[in-house]
């Protein structure tokens, strides 16, 4: 087993962070909190707030953050650096405690996304084996300050997102097809003969349970970021990477045993997306899936039942999404904005654009 080296710009990073990270407004009651991170003022951050937009807790990171791993039961949380990333941090969501740094070995990165188990005991993060080209999910301890314990095969490359499904013992792998290295930085280095996939891993063995491919034609649709809507599917927005006129449905929908569907929605909303899906997320009720396209500059919404586009709403930049309520997400754009959004209602500014406020990144989170 190597050593895990944190790099020492994080220690430094985290070391000045000690006098700001702490709980903002803190509340007693239950209020429903969510996770994001963002470049505020030149310096990059990982930021709890509350529907209203306001900050409960800020984290300082060393640099640019992706998503999330949070475990709501132990209040916690892990912030991973956005892929190829070196660095991830373990921290309370109430501000108790120090936050902690860990790191994947010299020969693998994070890809920015993570999943803890039912129990808490156990952190798994979708990393890349560079040399070996191929994808993993590294196991950390989470009762033993994040000590890499082992690793299983995602059954493809460049896995990206990975989730828990309802019964608390299959994970879904996003496997993005797109082979990088970090001498290359983010180059993509094989784009002719990339395989996205769906894979089904059983949480206890390691062992491959189930793959959903998509169609040979398709081999440029990077998955990349699902959500489990209430029926249990598994549904998933891509990037695609062929020719830039072509206009390949972006959204699909996989339900164990069966073959991957694909939704495309009316053709002028399929243009907006401009090839690009960068979030995905259900509301409250799991009834309606919402897909984020930053490029498109606006919020897609499907019913998780039909797979029928329920409409569109303007998020300028836009990219993170969260449930809110039943038919309502709550929204962040890299302009500053917050919103509340749904296929029901207006689309309502809890902060609108502004140059000056935090510019929001990929995700949004919801404890």
């Amino acid at each position: 087993m190597r050593s895990m080296e944190i790099d020492r710009r994080t220690f430094l990073a985290l070391a000045s962070a000690a006098a700001a990270f702490g709980p903002k407004h803190a509340r007693a009651d239950e209020e429903a909190l969510f996770l994001g991170a963002r470049l505020n003022a030149g310096g990059f951050e990982a930021a709890v707030i509350d529907a209203s937009g306001r900050d409960r807790l800020v984290l300082p990171l060393e640099a640019r953050g992706h998503s999330f791993a949070i475990d709501a039961p132990r209040r916690r949380a892990v912030a991973f650096a956005r892929s190829p990333g070196r660095f991830a941090i373990a921290f309370s969501v109430d501000g108790k405690g120090e936050p902690l740094a860990f790191a994947p070995p010299p020969d693998r990165h994070f890809y920015g996304h993570g999943v803890f188990t039912p129990d808490g005991r156990l952190l798994l993060a979708t990393e890349n084996d560079y040399e070996g080209e191929r994808g993993i999910t590294g196991l950390y301890d989470a009762t033993a300050e994040f000590r890499r314990i082992g690793e299983f095969e995602t059954g493809g490359i460049g896995p990206h997102e990975v989730i828990l499904l309802a019964d608390g013992r299959t994970l879904c792998i996003a496997n993005g097809g797109i082979l990088t290295h970090p001498d290359y930085e983010r180059v993509k280095l094989n784009l002719a003969t990339m395989k996205p996939s769906l894979s089904y891993v059983d949480l206890e063995t390691g062992e491959m349970i189930e793959q959903a491919k998509l169609a040979p034609e398709l081999h440029k649709l990077s998955i990349r970021h699902m959500t489990l809507d209430r029926f249990g599917a598994v549904w998933f927005g891509a990037q695609y990477q062929g020719e830039d006129e072509a206009r390949p449905p972006l959204v699909g929908r996989h339900r164990r045993g069966r073959a991957i569907e694909l939704f495309t929605g009316p053709e002028a909303t399929l243009k907006a997306l401009d090839n690009y899906v960068g979030s995905v997320a259900t509301d409250a009720s799991g009834e309606i899936v919402a897909t984020s396209s930053p490029r498109g500059g606006l919020a897609v919404f499907w019913d998780a039942g039909t797979g029928r586009c329920l409409g569109e709403r303007p998020l300028k930049d836009g990219c993170g999404l969260a449930p809110l309520s039943s038919h309502r997400l709550l929204g962040t754009s890299g302009r500053g904005a917050i919103v509340r959004t749904g296929p029901d209602a207006p689309l309502e500014n809890v902060r609108a654009v502004d140059p000056a406020a935090p510019a929001w990144d990929n995700h949004l989170r919801r404890i």
